[in-house]
């Protein structure tokens, strides 16, 4: 069994930031399940410019309001508590957060190492 809180992982390499966003890496490749699980947030104002060419990544929003952009159609969608979004064609996106900071529960396929940021491009590396 794996127990992990989120508070425990500050200053480790569980934990990763960028401009305008935070990330626990609450469940990563090393823990062997086949995906990873991270709480992320997205500081208000904070406007993320994304495209997870490797990876599906499905969101569900627990606090804080945002919206996501589909940048291929220009669709905005609402994001508040409640809300589950999740990126299945590798869909290139902007996430804002409009209404205090955006709290985030994201599963990644396949998991992510746990250490990674953001490249030039708004995606990860294959770890």
């Amino acid at each position: 069994m794996i127990v992990i809180n989120a508070d425990g992982l500050r200053g480790t390499p569980r934990e990763a930031s960028g401009p305008g966003w935070h990330s626990a890496r609450l469940i990563v490749k090393g823990d062997g399940m086949g995906y990873s699980v991270h709480e992320t947030t997205v500081a208000e104002g904070a406007e993320l410019h994304l495209e997870y060419k490797q990876h599906f990544e499905t969101n569900y929003c627990f606090a804080g309001e945002g919206e996501v952009e589909d940048v291929a159609t220009g669709e905005v969608h609402l994001i508040r508590p409640g809300t589950v979004y999740a990126l299945n064609l590798h869909d290139k996106h902007v996430l804002r957060a409009t209404k205090g900071d955006l709290r985030l529960v994201c599963v990644f396929n396949p998991p992510l190492v746990g250490s990674e940021t953001h490249d030039a491009d708004g995606s990860y590396e294959l770890g």
